[in-house]
């Protein structure tokens, strides 16, 4: 379905990933493995619908139509066995767009919302821009494995308006069970906190491993629940700008789409993005079933061969995602070294942990969506890097 070995060149492309990497990495010779977008084209059908569109040469304003709607409606019920209702969306240009609207819509200056940290960093930045006030949940780091402290998350519930759910999590790869959402969704129903559910890597669920939306679980949960939701990072489209919402309680989805309207979002998508949209939704379930597959190989060679040569570097038990969070404790180096060691000695650009909070400072981050020559040269380079240090 998809050439995920195929080395496209995506310097001077206006890419953050590659045409930024100069600048933050203060070298050329740095393999680019950090932000969040893969090096993969999109699924034939997408670039092919696209390019339909582009032969029509008219781009004027776009309604999301039926048969958009339908799309989505679709692939959450294959994809996720979540059944959910056209009337249910809100449209706009990006997941974090949507954490800020609802943030604003739904809770005042100086409220408090709960995260869990380490965590995108975005989170906290969509908090602090709306003085609003962080609650930390922090996630239980034990054998390479992260779980939830319970008790101290239904105590911090008690403190705050609403909570930002990362599921599955960015960046320690967790797809959080079954009985760990129903836990903390039946105590934010409880303590009657809004759930506002990051669910960007959601259909990035490796095999053997399934992603389960909260509003899902019940009729009550739902109610409590705003879902963001995206093809971005599963078709390697965030460029298109395009994301929804789903909210079945009308009250709660009524007050969100005024509070849109107010700031000049009227539901109307970017054309391209719509098009690409339902086209991934419509055709993409093979290449997505190809391409987690290919991710969780990925994973493994990473594991695998720094157990085997640099077991200095850890990588935390991941169950999804193409992004690797790995434990750099065994350098014996601070944050700043860490950093500095990735792109000063192995010349390889990962995202530095200590961005996801204080709770990451010995971490970094690993874009694994690339292809497998791409990944070897860097996972060689690292290793290289990590046995110069003996």
């Amino acid at each position: 379905m998809g050439n995920f070995d195929e080395n496209i060149d995506r310097k001077n492309t206006n890419s953050v990933k590659w045409d930024m990497a100069e600048t933050l990495f203060e070298s050329p010779d740095v393999i680019p493995m950090w932000v969040a977008d893969m090096d993969f084209k999109a699924p034939k059908e997408v670039n092919e619908a696209l390019m339909e569109r582009a032969r029509h040469g008219v781009y004027g304003y776009t309604i999301a139509d039926d048969e958009l709607k339908a799309s989505i409606v679709d692939w959450n019920k294959q994809r996720h066995q979540w059944d959910i209702q056209p009337e249910w969306l809100t449209f706009s240009n990006g997941v974090v767009t949507s954490l800020h609207m609802a943030i604003q819509a739904f809770t005042e200056p100086k409220d408090g919302i709960l995260i869990q940290t380490p965590v995108y960093p975005p989170f906290y930045n969509v908090i602090e821009a709306h003085d609003r006030t962080i609650v930390k949940n922090p996630l239980v780091f034990e054998d390479h494995y992260y779980t939830i402290d319970f008790a101290d998350f239904e105590a911090k519930l008690k403190e705050v308006k609403a909570f930002i759910l990362c599921s599955p999590h960015n960046p320690v790869g967790r797809v959080w069970k079954k009985e760990e959402l129903e836990k903390m969704a039946e105590l934010c129903v409880k303590h009657d906190v809004l759930i506002i559910s990051d669910e960007i890597h959601g259909d990035l669920s490796y095999p053997g491993y399934k992603h389960i939306p909260i509003a899902a679980l019940s009729e009550d949960v739902a109610n409590q629940t705003i879902t963001c939701m995206a093809p971005s990072k599963t078709f390697n489209v965030p460029g298109l700008a395009t994301s929804y919402c789903v909210t079945s309680n009308q009250e709660v989805r009524a007050k969100l789409d005024e509070f849109c309207h107010k700031q000049g979002f009227n539901n109307m998508l970017n054309t391209m993005g719509q098009i690409a949209m339902q086209a991934a939704y419509t055709h993409g379930a093979a290449w997505v079933d190809e391409l987690t597959a290919l991710l969780e190989s990925h994973y493994q060679y990473v594991k695998e061969n720094f157990e085997k040569h640099a077991p200095e570097l850890k990588v935390v038990e991941t169950e999804g995602t193409y992004l690797l969070w790995i434990d750099c404790s065994g350098l014996g180096l601070d944050s700043a070294g860490i950093r500095e060691f990735f792109v000063k000695e192995a010349k390889v650009g990962l995202n530095a942990g200590i961005d996801y909070g204080e709770e990451g400072s010995a971490f970094m981050r690993l874009n694994i969506g690339c292809p497998r020559s791409t990944l070897e040269e860097a996972v060689n380079r690292i290793i290289k890097a990590v046995e110069n240090r003996r």
